[in-house]
């Protein structure tokens, strides 16, 4: 048996913190130091302690990180874009190391979780989903990975994908991907067709990308959650980007936001920097979950990010104008609690029980955290820690 207390730690709240772990869980929490007996006793001198991060849109098989920087070559058109990826990631490091990196970097940051869509089409097969999953056996314990089944290509345009897509969930998929019904497959019933159908037989999750605009956006995001309401899949349906919630005025948001609530289906945005995009404190005030993730990092959608949670949450509140304490912690929870809700996670948080999995950062209060995004992080995993944090804060003293 393994015992520790952690004194002079604050929460998210600004409000003191301690805690005892014991065989690597959390066994009390609260603002008093507790008795510790024979535990050994860390000092963690004020530092702000969070839950690790929960990156709930990721695509490692797409990212250059880990491999040489590659410039941004513009394209046209969606295809364009698609073809020029195509050539990029031929001519890039194998998937494995490439993820391997990423994943690396993203847990540097204290990212414990992520839902990471894979591309699965009739030209990818599942070759991208088995590099990945080697890539995740390899973080297995430290980082928990979900997986989508991604349709990049389109799954009634590209001839063959629905067969694949079931066959990634039949590999270790546990969610079925899909990508605007309308504008690019043009048969908007014959993929929500094929991508619930899957779901349904076999008990897969569902999040669809959907970029479409205006009220046809709006029209796609009803008919997904009348599907998924007729199907009772509360909570196994997500949508993300979803940038058509940002084009539309408040009684058509209002309108459908009701709908996505009854659903269950939650709502994924990155922030993106040149669209309009969800508003997230009207989404999560009419009861919709909204959480976040850092989309494509360094691959040929766009030269920018780098896995850092934290730093997605300051883009969710700068882009969002959260400036209230209240307003950056909903930015921090999307990208945390909320996250770990739509992905399933057991066990997550700072409570008594869990895992005293968790992240130590120089910051007063949460909402500080998110406005200034601190770049050290101290990691604790399993109630030890790792990394800078052995250095920081492995000397411990007995407790008196």
């Amino acid at each position: 048996m393994t015992d520790r207390v952690y004194i002079n730690a604050v929460g998210a709240d600004g409000n003191p913190l301690c805690m005892h772990v014991r065989d690597g869980r959390i066994l009390t929490l609260g603002a008093e130091p507790p008795a510790a007996g024979a535990a050994q006793v860390t000092d963690l001198r004020g530092h702000l302690v969070l839950p690790g991060f929960v990156d709930g849109h990721i695509h490692l098989d797409k990212s250059f990180v880990g491999d040489r920087w590659r410039p941004h070559r513009p394209a046209a058109s969606l295809r364009e874009r698609l073809a020029i990826e195509k050539e990029e990631l031929a001519a890039a490091a194998p998937i494995e190391g490439r993820a391997d990196a990423l994943i690396a970097q993203a847990a540097a940051f204290g990212t414990v979780a992520m839902r990471c869509h894979v591309d699965v089409d009739a030209t990818t097969e599942l070759s991208n989903l088995r590099a990945v999953m080697v890539a995740r056996e390899k973080w297995r314990g430290i980082v928990d990975i979900e997986l989508v089944a991604f349709p990049q290509a389109g799954v009634m345009s590209c001839p063959g994908t629905a067969h694949w897509l079931e066959a990634a969930v039949r590999e270790g998929a546990e969610v079925v991907g899909g990508i605007d019904p309308s504008t690019l497959d043009g048969d908007a019933e014959g993929q929500l067709d094929c991508v619930f159908g899957i779901a349904d037989r076999l008990g897969a999750k569902i999040d669809i990308h959907l970029h479409e605009p205006g009220e046809q956006g709006v029209d796609q995001i009803s008919r997904i959650a009348a599907r998924a309401r007729a199907l009772g899949l509360a909570g196994r349906v997500a949508i993300s980007h979803a940038y058509a919630l940002g084009d539309v005025g408040p009684r058509a948001l209002e309108e459908v936001a009701r709908k996505l609530a009854d659903a269950g289906v939650a709502i994924m945005t990155n922030a993106p920097g040149d669209r309009a995009f969800p508003p997230v404190l009207a989404l999560i005030e009419a009861g919709v979950r909204v959480f976040t993730g850092n989309d494509n990092i360094q691959d040929c959608w766009w030269p920018y990010g780098n896995g850092d949670m934290l730093q997605r949450a300051m883009l969710i509140g700068y882009r969002s104008g959260l400036y209230t304490d209240g307003e950056l912690l909903t930015a921090l929870r999307m990208a945390s609690h909320a996250g770990a809700e739509v992905l399933g996670l057991e066990g997550y948080g700072l409570t008594p029980g869990n895992e005293a999995t968790f992240v130590a950062l120089p910051a007063p209060n949460g909402a500080a955290a998110v406005a200034a995004v601190p770049a050290q992080r101290l990691l604790f995993r399993k109630g030890e820690p790792v990394g800078d944090a052995v250095a920081a804060f492995g000397a411990v003293r007995p407790a008196a």
